[in-house]
């Protein structure tokens, strides 16, 4: 039988229409059991919940609203714990990586090939359409050389917003997930190695788009902290003698924090949750 697959597409301020149009070509091209949108929205009243955003999301999407800022790797936290699939995946809502691309990365996770496949469009063979600023540019180069002699993986890119992962591999992961903004990509990738897990890289086309909520400045250094930290918890789980005795984390995991989308969890105290009608 042929794995189910469960999409989830973090969002913070989205242009609408463009959205849309992301989530109906993930639906065609993809086809997917479950998808569903983890929408930051503060600002919106607690007493709207007919289409809360406005978005008006197409038909088949499950949209859960919180109304605060809750950060990129907390809100796919949230979004994989509501699956119930055998296969995970995520994909940005800017749609920088197309459809096609996220039926790439997710094929070799549903083939068994592997336990966690992460987009890149640094690997060589990937095809990059339309390249970020030179700020950014440089700052991710940088930060995947670096990342690379730090970390287990080996990769070109931690970054890029598509990655897959199996239901078990999850289970294993979630615990150690600390990381509530940009820098969970790194984190999951970090643990995923750790754990000894099978890790796919796997080029994709990919075009920056315009209106990105990542600060070349802020999250640059947010970056750099939460890829020291993924090492040092990376250590830990491979029981490193020396990060045993330097470890002084007493930080509580997404999964377990209130309102951190557990499993089974109905909803969150500070959001409400809309269905696919398109509520």
């Amino acid at each position: 039988m042929q794995p189910t697959v469960g999409v989830v597409v973090p969002a913070y301020h989205p242009d609408p229409g463009r959205l849309r149009t992301y989530l109906r070509s993930l639906q065609r091209t993809l086809d997917p059991d479950e998808l569903r949108v983890e929408l930051d929205a503060p600002g919106v009243a607690a007493d709207a919940t007919d289409d809360p955003a406005g978005l008006a999301l197409p038909d088949g999407v499950d949209c859960r609203v919180v109304r605060r800022r809750r950060g990129k790797g907390a809100a796919i936290t949230a979004g994989f714990e509501a699956l119930s699939t055998d296969v995970y995946a995520f994909a940005d809502a800017d749609g920088a990586t197309p459809a096609e691309s996220v039926a790439a990365v997710i094929d070799p996770v549903v083939d068994g090939e592997v336990d966690l496949a992460a987009g890149s469009r640094r690997h060589p063979a990937a095809d990059v359409r339309s390249h970020q600023t030179f700020a950014r540019r440089f700052l991710g180069d940088g930060f995947a050389w670096i990342a690379r002699r730090l970390l287990d993986a080996k990769l070109y890119d931690y970054q890029c917003g598509a990655k897959a992962l199996t239901a078990e591999a999850w289970a294993g992961a979630r615990d150690h997930l600390y990381e509530p903004g940009f820098a969970w990509d790194i984190e999951l990738v970090a643990v995923a190695a750790a754990l000894d897990y099978r890790i796919a890289e796997v080029p994709v086309t990919w075009e920056d788009q315009p209106g990105s909520t990542v600060s070349p400045v802020t999250d640059a250094l947010d970056m750099g902290r939460g890829l020291l930290v993924a090492r040092h918890r990376a250590r830990l789980i491979r029981n490193d003698r020396l990060h045993r005795l330097l470890d002084r984390e007493d930080g509580v995991a997404l999964v377990d924090r209130s309102g951190g989308g557990t499993r089974g969890d109905g909803g969150d105290p500070d959001g409400s949750a809309a269905g696919s009608d398109p509520r």
